[in-house]
């Protein structure tokens, strides 16, 4: 398969954008001058990136310059609600490339479907601007390791909107943790538990009038317009999106792992990344409907070390059909050792004496604005931003891809951590990545 080059890329005029969103910003202060503003700019009008316009717009330190949806009825909200949080209009675009090619630009905010994920990101990063990017980081592996080579390279600053890295609830959890309060702890869970309902069997229909579908299709396989793989409902599709452990799954995972690496900070043992091993049980067990992941779901990833007494597990539990939370959260992640066990949802934390007795408990809400607020100080000090995409992000990524293939083959895989490649498995290699990409929207080339 052969690869664009940005400019080649970038400069394909004869097919138009993605319904998508940036975000470009120039280095700034708190209250700083409009000449000193993080200039941002925005792929996506609507969904996550309707929520991420009203928090960049809102931040004193940024100004979003422009908009970029391939959805003409969706882009007037995200230009309206910018205008109403910073006082001035952005610029509206149907085509991303765009605001890759704006040089006034200092970063892009991708707040698009995942199949959208990898390639605007890898442009922005070789057109010299900072990306925020949505989770998971990616489609698949291969693109989350793109991205992370790109990031590297170009030497940008890469965020992932898993915003729980930046709230002072998790903070608080993490370091709670890393006193050692709860003993040895080798075991983590991670839970869905918050009912989502059917999508039903609704028949192809045309495109709706103002939106450019091929664009949105992308590198993904072209297919008739439905409702159903379009604004929304995509996340359920395996052509671009990476079902519920990719969507919500991924803020539980990568919690689980922070509260487990602080664990380890205490023990003095060697810190987690990717798995080892990965086995998934699950299906479609509950919904009568057209999507194409599991409602019901348990993965067990299992952490090698040297000394195989540092070894630790992850569970991960879907049950999008129970209308009830597990251990008192919806949607959680705990951690469990040998004096003592921390539940951790959206809004609080609490810890427990081996009784049952509370030790201690904090509240906190999950929104996005410190984690905001971080990317757009790392832009200024070039620091490692809260969840940076090589270190954080993208092992997170990779747990919900390994969990969804190995629940798609109905069998265990082992992972090289060091390749990112499936030991012995040409089946599972193979759907690492996309077998094929419709031109022109072929990944970009990171030498």
């Amino acid at each position: 398969m052969s690869q664009l080059s940005r400019r080649q890329f970038c400069h394909d005029a004869a097919l138009p954008v993605i319904a998508s969103g940036i975000v470009a910003l120039t280095q700034t202060d708190t209250q700083a001058a409009p000449s000193e503003r993080i200039r941002v700019g925005v792929i996506g009008a609507g969904g996550r990136a309707l929520s991420l316009i009203d928090t960049f717009a809102a931040n004193p330190t940024a100004e979003i310059v422009a908009i970029a949806d391939l959805d003409e009825n969706r882009l007037p909200l995200g230009l309206k609600r910018a205008e109403a949080a910073q006082g001035k209009l952005p610029r509206a675009e149907s085509d991303f490339r765009r605001l890759i090619d704006d040089r006034t630009l200092d970063a892009i905010v991708v707040g698009i479907p995942d199949h959208w994920h990898a390639i605007p990101t890898i442009l922005a990063c070789q057109a010299g601007k900072d990306v925020y990017v949505e989770k998971p980081d990616s489609h698949n592996i291969v693109e989350g390791q793109r991205m992370v080579a790109a990031a590297g390279k170009y030497r940008r600053v890469v965020q992932m909107g898993s915003q729980h890295r930046s709230t002072q609830r998790l903070q608080s959890a993490i370091d709670f943790v890393a006193t050692g309060a709860l003993g040895r702890c080798i075991v983590a869970k991670a839970w869905e538990s918050t009912r989502q309902g059917p999508i039903g069997y609704p028949a192809d229909a045309p495109v709706p009038a103002g939106v450019d579908y091929d664009m949105w299709l992308g590198p993904a396989p072209l297919r008739p317009f439905n409702i159903n793989r379009f604004h929304g409902r995509w996340r359920w599709f395996h052509d671009y999106g990476t079902g519920d452990l990719g969507n919500d799954g991924v803020h539980r995972l990568d919690m689980a792992v922070a509260l487990l690496n602080a664990a380890c900070r205490a023990q003095h043992e060697p810190e987690i990344r990717f798995p080892n091993t990965i086995f998934a049980t699950g299906g479609k067990m509950y919904f009568d409907d057209a999507q194409e992941f599991p409602d019901t779901m348990q993965v067990s990833y299992e952490f090698h070390s040297a000394n195989p007494r540092h070894t630790k597990l992850l569970t991960y539990e879907m049950r999008i059909w129970a209308p009830y939370p597990y251990l008192g959260q919806g949607e959680g992640a705990a951690i469990f050792g040998d004096r003592g066990y921390l539940i951790i949802g959206n809004q609080s934390w609490a810890a427990f004496h081996p009784n049952g007795e509370k030790i201690t408990e904090q509240t906190g809400d999950s929104h996005e604005r410190p984690h905001v607020q971080n990317f757009l100080d790392c832009i200024k000090s070039r620091k490692t931003p809260a969840c940076d995409l090589a270190t954080i992000g993208h092992p997170a990524s990779v747990l919900c891809h390994a969990g969804n293939l190995s629940a798609r083959l109905g069998r265990s895989l082992r992972f090289d951590a060091t390749t990112e490649t499936y030991i012995d498995d040409a089946q599972a290699n193979q759907q690492r990545g996309r077998t094929e990409y419709r031109r022109p929207w072929v990944l970009p080339e990171v030498s």
